[in-house]
């Protein structure tokens, strides 16, 4: 079937030019991109001890083009990928290959537009579905099917869709089905809009229908009379007035027995509740989160292990500030889909120049607070197992007795003169290794509550309009894990086309291991190259609350990206 609509869609795609021309002679336009990022593994090797394997290409790859054509009423789309030779950290099952696997058709009026093929989609905030791609992070979980976006009438927006999710270079057998209503109340109130006030209402329902597998059912006991279709709802609010801003949604799913390696194949239902709340004018803001999860899981493939994030159709955000600065990052948070209690504020403030604390140039300040708590369980195992069962119980307001994660971090910007800008971080950080279980020991030791002091100085100097050179000096310094860690960089900028990097991390603590790299990066209009050789590091490359295992390479790395 699949085989049969991309042949359809190849063929739109190739008669669209000559139908918008016959459509009063549209404006057609192209655009697209390629990607690509290779490794030349020096050694034949990558990753270490337990981790390492041996690598028969001479190079590793995840190289992707894109292509769109768009016209007034039709859009048309293609994507050929080629990972037949991944780059470290992309090996799961079904990952390789080549092809084209992805393709869509769109046609689209005033009040309403229509896809066939491959497309995204996001209800609310991603609490029931969320299908997107993250290339850094392997994840492309498509639908393959229909979606119809109508807007009857101002400001509703209805959306409905079926299909079936991408899983590499597959598809699951599920299929997933749903749709969404989004209010704007302000645009039939003219009262609200003359007062700066809006306000949005949104219902969701999305539903999976998957076939109860027999080769999961059996058990040593008792068979598990599995359902074969799994629904979720999503309901919410969003009101601004003004500078403020609040944000409160709730989503909820049937029992959805899987195969989670904590409470595997249990019937509780799944909750979500959100509350988000913030303030902004100029040079302050304010934002107040906090979330609870419980056994929110949500897969097209129930059979699929709880670390993988290939089947996942929804997606629920980390709330803990996603960190650029390599020794912030070092250690960073995976959302737990089994529950959690999450809270964020975060707090900034620009001191206005020719003040104190502000001085010729102004001051920026900025102030983040991340906490996520276990929730509180009663199990509901029967004779020690939970299967079958609703695995526990759990009172909403109840913390557990675990903190999964904390940190605490300040930043102060400061330009001291005309070319000279320096940054400063200070951040305290408590990271559960018990429960996320990222940090490996070479002694094979769990190593626990994880409590580390991060100092990161980060300066910019711009010699003239053409060279400026930035440096940054780093330190994370703990009594667990690995030890106090140290990191250094420094990156020359020659524009208009050229910049130079050079860093290295080094573990002061227990392996003694230099981490080091260097970079040639050129850009030229909408073309970047850069070549670059080192040593990384294994850790995990999270984005959003979800992660992937990188392991330790070294080589060459070449990387092209051109847009047009």
């Amino acid at each position: 079937m699949n085989n049969k609509l991309y042949s359809a869609l190849l063929l739109a795609m190739a008669v669209l030019p000559a139908a918008a021309q016959e459509d009063g002679g549209n404006k057609i336009t192209v655009s697209g991109s390629v990607q690509s990022d290779v490794l030349i593994p020096q050694g034949g090797t990558v990753g270490s001890g337990d981790h390492e394997r041996k690598v028969n290409e001479w190079a590793l790859t995840n190289t992707y083009a894109d292509v769109n054509v768009m016209s007034k009423h039709l859009d048309a789309g293609a994507r050929f990928e080629f990972t037949k030779h991944p780059l470290p950290g992309f090996d799961d099952k079904g990952f390789r290959g080549w092809g084209v696997p992805y393709m869509y058709l769109k046609a689209h009026y005033d009040k309403w537009d229509l896809t066939v093929g491959n497309f995204y989609e996001q209800f609310g905030s991603g609490f029931i579905l969320r299908t997107y791609e993250e290339r850094s992070l392997g994840i492309d979980n498509s639908i393959l099917g229909g979606r119809l976006v109508v807007k009857p009438l101002q400001g509703v927006t209805v959306k409905a869709l079926s299909g079936k999710q991408r899983r590499y270079w597959s598809h699951n057998d599920s299929w997933i089905s749903g749709g969404d209503l989004e209010l704007n109340v302000d645009q039939w109130l003219k009262g609200m809009q003359e007062h700066n006030t809006y306000l949005t209402l949104g219902g969701s329902w999305v539903n999976k229908h998957e076939k109860a597998d027999e080769t999961i059912m059996s058990d040593a006991s008792h068979i598990l009379n599995l359902p074969e279709n799994v629904n979720a709802f999503d309901v919410r609010a969003n009101l601004q007035a003004g500078n403020f801003n609040i944000l409160g949604e709730y989503a909820w799913k049937t029992d959805d027995p899987s195969n989670d390696g904590k409470f595997p194949f249990i019937y509780r239902k799944g909750t979500v509740a959100m509350l988000s709340t913030s303030y902004s004018k100029s040079g302050m803001s304010i934002l107040l989160q906090a979330k609870r999860s419980d056994n929110m899981q949500f897969k097209s493939m129930r059979s699929e292990a709880l670390s993988s994030s290939a089947s996942s159709i929804n997606h629920l955000p980390a709330f803990t500030m996603d960190q650029t600065y390599a020794l912030a990052a070092l250690y960073p948070y995976a959302t737990q889909p089994n529950g959690e209690w999450a809270y964020q504020a975060a707090f900034g403030y620009k001191f206005k120049r020719h003040t104190l604390l502000g001085g010729k140039y102004g001051t920026d300040f900025k102030v983040n607070f991340s906490h996520v708590h276990a929730l509180d369980r009663n199990s509901h195992a029967v004779n020690g197992n939970v299967k079958g069962t609703d695995g526990y119980g759990s009172a909403f307001w109840k913390w557990g007795d675990e903190t999964y994660y904390q940190d605490l971090n300040f930043q102060i910007g400061k330009k001291l003169s005309k070319s000279f800008s320096l940054n400063l971080m200070y951040m305290n950080q408590f990271y559960n290794n018990t429960v996320l279980k990222t940090i490996e020991r070479e002694d094979g030791k769990d190593v626990g509550m994880v409590h580390s002091d991060i100092f990161i100085l980060d300066g910019k100097y711009r010699f003239n309009k053409k060279f400026t050179l930035r440096g940054e000096a780093q330190y994370l310094s703990t009594d667990d894990a690995q030890g106090d860690w140290w990191f250094g960089l420094l990156e020359l900028s020659v524009l208009p086309h050229w910049m130079f990097t050079v860093s290295d991390m080094y573990n002061s603590g227990e392996t003694h291991d230099h981490y080091y790299q260097g970079f040639i990066t050129f850009n030229a209009g909408s073309h970047r190259l850069q070549v670059g050789y080192g040593r990384t590091r294994a850790g995990f490359n999270c984005s959003g609350g979800v992660c992937r295992y990188v392991p330790e390479s070294k080589g060459v790395t070449i990387s092209y990206n051109y847009n047009f």
